[in-house]
């Protein structure tokens, strides 16, 4: 998971602003600090949707040295914000099967066109929307 990192400024008089030094344009605000941050994830979701939707290269995080050596992002204070995945950005992850649960899932499977991979998030996703 990629971070970004959110400059959070107050005023003595204004709410809690936040910006994104590496992304120009993406600001937020909020009334108090909790909600300042949440509103630091929606605002970085809807920027990195929108650049992408934009065809615009989304740059990389940077580190906080970088960001803290410019003189102008010294007065607000860092916070990591979590960028959201991607959509159709992938994990690896090492799971424990039984032996007879994989065979029958690969049978499963091929019969239906997809691969192992794509047959257990599809499962995973079934069991997800039946517990909600």
């Amino acid at each position: 998971m990629r971070y970004y990192i959110a400059l959070i400024h107050k005023d003595a008089d204004s709410d809690y602003g936040v910006s994104f030094p590496d992304l120009p344009g993406c600001v937020t605000a909020g009334r108090t600090l909790d909600e300042a941050r949440s509103m630091a994830a929606e605002a970085l979701a809807l920027h990195l949707e929108g650049l992408a939707a934009d065809g615009v290269e989304i740059p990389p995080p940077s580190t906080l040295e970088a960001i803290m050596a410019e003189e102008g992002y010294r007065d607000g204070v860092a916070t990591l914000v979590p960028a959201p995945t991607a959509a159709g950005e992938k994990a690896r992850v090492n799971v424990m099967l039984p032996e007879d649960v994989l065979a029958d899932a690969d049978r499963y499977a091929e019969a239906h066109g997809v691969n192992r991979s794509e047959f257990i998030a599809l499962a995973i996703k079934h069991e997800l929307e039946r517990a909600a």
